[in-house]
């Protein structure tokens, strides 16, 4: 069973979205302003590419916008969601590196968008607590504040990967 934010005690964001490094942004598809009440957010041409790890009918990307859709849950990933974070992971850093300006997204631009970009910056040369302070510092405290996806950063994806395969593994097999 999932918990939405409120039910957490999650503030949601106060900006749509926030530069991590030069190039690399993070966001989520709706935040909260001071004083404001929850809004949603709209992509229109603000960025080159658009990386989604989920997605809402008329929250953009503009027409044109190059939209890249690897829709996984905030919660523990199977193999096949942690190897489309990676290849989406591999996609931003890549983009990032050819001076393309990039926004990472998901609901509310904490923990799935958190995961991707952390792991884009281990991509580009960070270690993965320095990637993970940097998503905080940067975005929020509050984001990657799903432990599991700390886990996998600090893990490794590929060895998240394995390990995951492997407890799937033996619960098909009780």
């Amino acid at each position: 069973m999932r918990t939405r934010q409120k039910e957490r005690g999650t503030p949601g964001p106060s900006e749509p979205w926030n530069e991590v490094v030069p190039g690399l942004w993070m966001g989520g598809h709706y935040c909260t302003p001071p004083g404001g009440e929850l809004e949603p957010v709209v992509v229109g041409r603000q960025f080159d590419l658009v990386v989604s790890l989920f997605t809402l009918p008329g929250h953009g990307p503009a027409a044109g916008v190059e939209h890249v859709v690897r829709e996984v849950p905030d919660a523990p990933l199977s193999p096949g969601q942690l190897l489309a974070v990676q290849e989406a992971a591999e996609f931003t850093a890549s983009a990032v590196r050819r001076g393309r300006r990039t926004l990472v997204r998901c609901r509310s631009g904490y923990n799935r968008s958190g995961l991707v970009a952390a792991q884009a910056l281990v991509h580009l040369g960070h270690e993965p607590a320095g990637a993970v302070r940097l998503v905080r510092e940067r975005r929020s405290l509050w984001a990657l504040n799903n432990p599991v996806f700390v886990d996998y950063l600090n893990t490794g994806l590929d060895v998240a990967i394995l390990l995951t395969g492997l407890s799937d593994a033996g619960r098909s097999a009780d």
